[in-house]
């Protein structure tokens, strides 16, 4: 009788059958793992991006109260997503010069204000380039023109006339651009300077619960 040494046994190759099966159950499973993999990473970002604009709210309210100062939340452009850049400005208002959209001594984000209450703060500044671009995600503000929000040194934002109808941003909006691809987002500036992570209402859609966005 043939005997199979152990050391055969170990050193057998795959026959073209198992190679078949094997290959089927990758196919298989990559046919539903990856669509599955790519909705994921998109709503992580697509959640990740309304704590991006949140944390910007929050970090100018915060800086306002802490060092009795107004701030500002700037939104510009970016080329590589689409999507808008935030910057935390500072400035310290005087008995003679009001800070405003286009007056007062702001800080940048290399040179602070030169006050001794504020002359450790540099305008902080966070890049929207790893955000989902134009064709994942599209954001809409309220007012659609609007570009900048202004905090007061008790953390409410600022709605004087003063400052310019360009700079009183109340809302974003962060909605996917195919439909159900993650949730909408809106991230809500109250007038006393609280920011609120909610779920729009839309037309079909009424408010249910306290996740919803406030009338």
């Amino acid at each position: 009788m043939h005997t199979v040494s152990a050391t055969h046994l170990r050193t057998r190759g795959f026959t073209l059958v198992e190679i078949m099966v094997g290959l089927a159950i990758l196919s298989i499973l990559l046919a539903v793992g990856v669509p599955n993999m790519k909705a994921w990473l998109t709503t992580n970002k697509a959640i990740a991006a309304s704590e991006f604009y949140a944390e910007g709210f929050r970090l100018a309210r915060a800086e306002a109260l802490k060092r009795n100062a107004v701030t500002r939340l700037v939104l510009t452009a970016n080329a590589a997503s689409g999507q808008s850049d935030w910057q935390v400005d500072l400035c310290m208002p005087s008995s003679t010069v009001a800070c405003t959209n286009n007056s007062g001594a702001w800080s940048t984000v290399s040179q602070p204000t030169g006050d001794d209450n504020a002359a450790d703060f540099l305008s902080v500044y966070r890049s929207a380039a790893n955000l989902p671009g134009t064709g994942q995600m599209t954001l809409t503000r309220d007012p659609a023109t609007a570009n900048a929000v202004y905090f007061t040194p008790l953390g409410w934002t600022n709605t004087s006339n003063a400052l310019g109808t360009v700079n009183k941003l109340k809302s974003i909006k962060l909605a996917p651009v195919t439909a159900d691809a993650f949730p909408t987002a809106a991230i809500v500036v109250t007038l006393a300077g609280a920011v609120v992570k909610c779920k729009p209402a839309t037309a079909t859609t009424a408010i249910k619960d306290s996740r919803d966005c406030p009338p």
